[in-house]
């Protein structure tokens, strides 16, 4: 079934971050991070700058090495050459080829990336704690040379180029580049990171080489180490390792000069299922004294208690917010934010938004909402402390791309900020000044189209797969396969009323997650010719509860600086002196939501006319060729829900679901936090006690599906510049089956480890097709799909698809050499230890394995499996399940040549 975007999820879609150029990290919040008693900071003779933050959270450390150089820096004609240098690193360096690189990081768990951002690079790995040295060693390697040859250049090129078309089919990727480009003309803030690929087709290794020689110093560089580590030992493995590497002289930064913003309007081209409308402002930058006054004016201009978000259940938009994003030394990019239906004029909505925010701006901001936003930002940075590589990114972020001494400087200077403060910004940024106004305006796609399959070609033969032999320093720490720390078991019982609770006590700081779920299938629960009413329903939960209104609600939960979600999935993130006061409220939007009668039909409008756009776009053809391909006709799962089914629907058709769908005995809640099981359950059997079921439960799993045949589709996408391809089929297996265990591992080797697996050697490392491709082996009580996804030029897809076919059927017919299964083993079991590296993901995964009706303590029992699995195991359970001739293919994007 088709699901519509709630207003709260289309704008939580669009907020934008700087464009960096590479994969997602944790957003930093910025505040008090850690006590000055765990931290320790050390400056080495040759500069490099070090600071230790321990936390016990888990038996995990994150190492992140901040290079502070990236899109600013780079020469002029030459925007991508930070972001090229990034992605050599892991083509080798002093010592370690590209091969080992990615079996070293395999082996530690394979939780490492890097990024490129305007004025920093960040290489970052999060690793057992037993392995903190390793990881360190690595890096020291890349800070001693990496390997910039032209041969090692021109296999990495095609990669980086798939990356930049792939940002290029993104329309709010090329929206905030515009955005950056007007807003910061004649300044390198005006590009992004990322590079183009006129820029790459003209870079040579010799000019990667001057850039790595210019800013790749010791003392232009911030090591920044958390997690469960003992500070002196770590600080002896750092000055070991980084000591003896030569301090190298910094060249001058460029002048950063702003000129004045110039008004300007334009319109692109769009393939979201709405349109989107946007009014950038610029605001102070990181290093200016009204900074933090200007993210509490952002806060309060996005409280659902404002005037931008009323405009959501006026009916006006589909979402509303400001925000800022892009923010460097010298200035930030704001921006107020519309969506409205994709047929829909724009206009109205953003001129009222900008009325709002000059009447913001001249009048003033409400006292009350700027206390709220500073309790948030409060509260938000306790919750930092609840996940190592998070606080990490909160780090790195202060030291190395703003400047700071640490985290705590954003909070100190949140706390200072007056009304006075937020008013003055306020006036002199928003009110008479020049703006640039863009409005993203969607282009339909044609339906899917059938296609002839990826077109001949010769069957490959897979190439002989040579064990990577590690240095020395890597294959005596990393060679032994041995078992994760078993998990601690949380308490686990079932209230009186069917409930179950799950609590598990973590002392890192004085706040508690909580995540919850009504178990519901919404292609079967869901009446004949109500499709639709789920959304619906999810949407009205954002209208507060029978004794607290929408506005009222929120400001409960602002006035203890807690979040909190209702509906099917709901969710709580409260100090634990505030966790009384946060389930009553929970509760009571969980168990008599509001529903108002006014608010039913601006719900439904806006449901119906997201869900219209939805089904134009080419996301949504996308899926459901995909799904018509894998499923019988008549399956559950291809009931969608139409603008005409939800404008069909009553708001005693809703209430109708709810009663039926919500049943204590369908629910489980997890508790994670600084809370202690009975404390934890006296609370929520006074808030939910009430809370009974009546008659059968609804049915929740969906019947097995027979195995599907090949075919190939088409789907047009005029905005992309790149084919995003899906290579799927469903196999005859569900989460239980014997054969669930030795096919994850195959799937490891075949795309666990980056260059180390198969797949990313094959069509990354060597060919150059892709820049990224993933296989997943997804299963559920039922059922289970096999998916390879990767992106390429149309000219690739064939060939990438050969390469693709070739290495699936290899798993099938042969055996996996043993440096591959002790890799992938590795990598799995580094892996389940690293689950544990924050609270909300702990508390995921007991959630998860709940409702999947598996024991909590599953990733003991799967690593016990995984690491008796032979590679006779493997291959059989591939020849078994994998059928690679039925493979179903949607392309969307240009047609495949």
């Amino acid at each position: 079934m088709l699901r519509s975007l709630a207003s709260a999820a289309v704008v939580a879609s669009l907020v934008f971050t700087a464009p960096y150029a590479v994969a997602q990290k944790p957003s930093p919040v910025r505040g008090s991070a850690a006590a000055d008693a765990n931290v320790t900071r050390e400056t080495l003779p040759n500069g490099l700058k070090v600071v230790v933050v321990r936390n016990t959270l888990a038996p995990v450390a994150t190492v992140e090495l901040n290079i502070l150089a990236g899109g600013n820096e780079t020469p002029v004609g030459f925007p991508g050459t930070a972001h090229a240098l990034e992605h050599m690193a892991f083509r080798g360096c002093t010592g370690m080829t590209a091969d080992q690189t990615a079996a070293i990081y395999a082996r530690l768990g394979g939780d490492n990336n890097a990024d490129t951002q305007g004025n920093v690079t960040q290489f970052y790995a999060t690793v057992p704690s037993t392995d903190v040295e390793v990881a360190l060693r690595a890096e020291a390697a890349c800070m001693q040379g990496i390997d910039n040859s032209d041969a090692e250049w021109n296999q990495e090129r095609g990669a980086i180029e798939q990356e930049v078309q792939r940002d290029l089919s993104s329309p709010t990727y090329k929206l905030i580049t515009r955005l950056n480009e007007g807003m910061f003309a004649g300044t390198p803030y005006a590009h992004d990171a990322l590079g183009s690929k006129p820029s790459f087709d003209k870079t040579t290794g010799a000019d990667l080489r001057k850039f790595y020689d210019q800013w790749y110093s010791p003392a232009n560089s911030i090591l920044v180490i958390v997690g469960d580590v003992d500070p002196a030992a770590t600080l002896a493995q750092v000055r070991q390792h980084f000591g003896s590497i030569a301090k190298r002289p910094v060249p001058a930064r460029p002048a950063i000069k702003l000129g004045p913003v110039k008004n300007d309007t334009f319109t692109l081209d769009s393939n979201l299922p709405y349109t989107l409308a946007v009014i950038g402002y610029r605001l102070p930058g990181t290093e200016s004294k009204d900074y933090a006054a200007s993210q509490v004016l952002a806060d309060v201009l996005s409280s659902q208690r404002g005037d931008i978000y009323a405009m959501v259940p006026a009916g006006k938009a589909l979402g509303a917010q400001f925000g800022m994003a892009g923010s460097y030394a010298k200035a930030s990019l704001g921006f107020g934010l519309v969506a409205v239906p994709s047929e829909g004029d724009a206009a109205p909505a953003l001129n009222e938004l900008r009325g709002i925010i000059e009447n913001y701006a001249h009048k003033g901001i409400p006292a009350d909402l700027v206390e709220a936003s500073k309790r948030s930002e409060l509260t938000d940075a306790a919750f930092r402390r609840n996940s190592i590589p998070g606080l990490a990114t909160a780090w790195s972020q202060s030291l190395a791309a703003e400047g700071r001494t640490s985290p705590d400087e954003d909070s100190e200077a949140i706390k200072k900020v007056t009304v006075a403060d937020v008013n003055r910004v306020a006036k002199q940024y928003l009110l008479g000044v020049n703006t640039i106004t863009a409005t993203l305006k969607p282009v339909p796609s044609g339906a899917a189209v059938a296609a002839e399959g990826f077109g001949g070609g010769e069957k490959l033969t897979a190439s002989p797969t040579k064990a990577v032999e590690l240095p020395e320093w890597a294959a005596k720490p990393l060679e032994a396969l041995r078992l994760p720390r078993p998990a601690t078991l949380p308490s686990d019982e079932t209230l009186p009323n069917g409930l179950r609770l799950i609590v598990r006590t973590d002392r890192t700081s004085p706040t508690v997650t909580l995540t919850g779920s009504v178990q519901h299938n919404e292609d079967l629960d869901t009446p004949k010719g109500k499709e639709g009413v789920a959304d619906v329903l999810e949407e009205l939960y954002g209208y507060g509860s029978t004794t607290l209104d929408r506005v009222a609600f929120q400001k409960a939960l602002d006035d203890i600086g807690a979040t909190e979600g209702s509906g099917l999935t709901f969710s709580l993130k409260v100090l634990k002196d505030h966790f009384a006061r946060g389930i009553e409220l929970l509760a009571d939007n969980q168990l008599h939501p509001g529903l108002p009668a006014d608010a039913f039909p601006v719900v439904q409008k806006q449901t119906a006319d997201l869900t219209a756009g939805q089904l134009k776009s080419p996301a949504y053809r996308t899926h459901r060729a995909l799904s018509e391909a894998l499923l019988p006709k008549d399956d559950p799962s291809l009931r969608d829900q139409t603008p005409a089914t939800i404008m069909g629907l009553t708001l005693d058709d809703v209430k109708a679901y709810r009663a039926a769908a919500f049943r204590p005995d369908l629910t489980t809640i997890v508790i994670v936090g600084d809370i202690t099981p009975a404390e934890a359950r006296a609370q929520i059997e006074k808030a939910f006690a009430g809370w009974t079921s009546s008659g059968p439960k609804p049915a929740v799993d969906l019947p097995p599906v027979p195995p599907n045949k090949a075919t190939a589709a088409n789907v047009g996408d005029p905005q992309a510049v790149q084919d995003s391809v899906t290579l799927s089929e469903e196999l005859q297996i569900n989460r239980f089956s014997p054969d669930y265990y030795p096919m994850q591992l195959g799937t490891y080797v075949l795309g666990g480890g980056f260059y180390a697996s198969r797949l990313y050697h094959d069509l990354r490392q060597v060919a150059g097709y892709v820049y990224t491709v993933d296989v997943n082996l997804r299963a559920t009580k039922t059922r289970s799909t096999y998916t390879v996804d990767y992106g390429s030029e149309p000219a690739n897809v064939s060939k990438a698809r050969q390469l693709v076919e070739r290495d699936l059927n290899s798993m099938r017919t042969d055996n996996v050499t043993p440096a591959e299964l002790a890799l992938a083993k590795s990598l799995l079991l580094r892996g389940l230890q690293l689950q544990e590296s924050s609270e909300e993901a702990v508390a995921g995964a007991l959630l998860a394995r709940a409702q999947l009706g598996l024991p909590l303590n599953e990733q003991d029992n799967a690593a016990k499996t995984y690491l008796r699995l032979t590679a006779d195991d493997v291959k059989a359970a591939f020849n078994r399940q994998l059928r690679v001739d039925d493979l179903v293919q949607v392309v969307r994007g240009p047609a495949p040549q």
